[in-house]
């Protein structure tokens, strides 16, 4: 009797059937006796071989995913097939940094990723919904051209958008709300020129974002300039005026605005209003010579930056009657009280501690350790949707932390290239 199609079973298992159900008795290892034979030797090879390739093609899936989702957190959009293909392969290759550097080059990751990204430092509500202009337009060329991310607030830079008019102005975005408006492709378009030659300012004026015309706008309008340090510190130093309150430094470069005893309660100055002003005062003084004209509702101004050496603005000045013996501004020199106390922990640099102008204090911000880290960061979250070390597992939250750290300090001894902190950032993140 011929129990299977090969005729390599002569026994049934199953030999006999109860009232309750169906009862097997054992074969006496005659099932795995005839289940050896050469046919069936041959089909577990078959499988085997089976088996294996599709652990290659799980491998290979495995790399194609890597490598598209490098290109989707940099470029923000799926790779074409012939650019997934070759990214593959790298990432295959242990390449997987020479793969992300292939999705910078996409125009998405300066139109879209990049733009999005700065957009926020250009206005005070830190929204994504406003046009491109030339702060955002000059981040992206400095990443396009590997220009030194640490000449940020301090170059005579500027970039413009070529083929596009209106010109660039210093008294209208018009220019770079065009170049949007008609989705201008931004890697091949933006052109570097000199920001002293656009805004009509000196060069030794010129402080790269903080004189940009948008940052000019939204943070020297009105006030008393002191809106330009802070959110220069929260752009770039990834600190607001909380995180670096030192209550031990000296008041005595804080200004006649101030009042010392607010709500007639000194202790409210002593504990909390000195902690901020003691360090920012000095620092702001290094914007006693700019203003953003806006005119009033009477009388229109020119819209555009002001700069004059002559005499410190009178926003300097306002409500002196405050405190009439606090500080009185003479002039533009400013000095970083932070280099002693806590805040020598934001890892101040070479540049001297005190100087005269924006373009000096931009030096010394952008030198620190904290500016290093902060534009590594601020990559991490672009490119990571989340920042470095917010995982629930604490061995995982380690290596973000660590991986920071890698990074920043390539980035402070490898020319402050930008784009290689996305490269590397997104590398560290394709298997999520």
């Amino acid at each position: 009797m011929v129990l299977s199609p090969l005729g390599d079973v002569e026994e049934r298992r199953q030999t006999s059937v109860f009232p309750d159900g169906v009862i097997l008795r054992p074969s006496k290892g005659m099932w795995m006796r005839q289940m050896n034979t050469p046919q069936v030797s041959k089909m577990k090879s078959v499988g085997l071989a089976c088996l294996l390739a599709g652990v290659a093609i799980a491998a290979s899936a495995n790399d194609r995913d890597q490598a598209k989702r490098i290109h989707d957190r940099i470029a923000g959009v799926p790779p074409s097939e012939a650019t997934l293909d070759t990214m593959e392969g790298m990432v295959a290759g242990g390449n997987a940094l020479g793969a992300a550097l292939i999705a910078t080059q996409a125009p998405s990751f300066y139109n879209v990723t990049l733009k999005n990204m700065a957009v926020p430092w250009t206005n005070r509500d830190q929204s994504v919904f406003a046009p491109l202009n030339d702060y955002v337009a000059t981040f992206i060329g400095m990443v396009r051209d590997d220009v030194a991310f640490n000449t940020a607030l301090s170059a005579d830079l500027t970039y413009t958008v070529s083929g596009v008019t209106p010109a660039a102005s210093a008294t209208s975005n018009a220019h770079y709300e065009a170049a949007e408006t008609n989705a201008v492709n931004l890697f091949t378009a933006l052109t570097p020129t000199s920001q002293s030659s656009v805004l009509g300012i000196p060069a030794a004026a010129t402080a790269g974002f903080i004189t940009s015309r948008a940052s000019s706008e939204a943070f020297f309008i009105d006030g008393t300039n002191r809106a330009m340090f802070r959110f220069t510190l929260m752009n770039h130093m990834c600190r607001d005026m909380e995180q670096v309150l030192d209550t031990s430094l000296p008041p005595d470069r804080i200004r006649q605005d101030v009042s010392r005893s607010p709500g007639g309660d000194s202790r409210i100055f002593l504990n909390n209003c000195i902690g901020c002003h003691s360090g920012m005062d000095p620092f702001a003084q290094a914007f006693a010579y700019y203003d953003f004209d806006n005119g009033s509702a009477e009388a229109p101004g020119s819209m555009r930056l002001v700069y004059s050496n002559t005499a410190v603005h009178s926003k300097y000045f306002n409500n002196d009657t405050n405190f009439a013996p606090g500080f009185v501004t003479p002039d533009d020199a400013w000095e970083n009280r932070w280099r002693v106390g806590q805040n020598s922990l934001l890892g101040w640099g070479a540049t001297p501690g005190s100087g005269t102008g924006a373009k000096t204090m931009g030096e010394e911000l952008a030198n620190s350790t904290a500016f290093a880290q902060c534009q590594v960061e601020k990559v991490f979250k672009t490119v990571c949707f989340r920042a470095p070390g917010a995982l629930a597992d604490s061995s995982a939250a380690a290596a973000d932390r660590a991986k920071v750290l890698e990074i920043t300090n390539n980035f402070r001894t490898n020319g402050y290239r930008l784009k290689q902190v996305f490269a590397e950032t997104a590398v560290h993140c394709m298997g999520e």
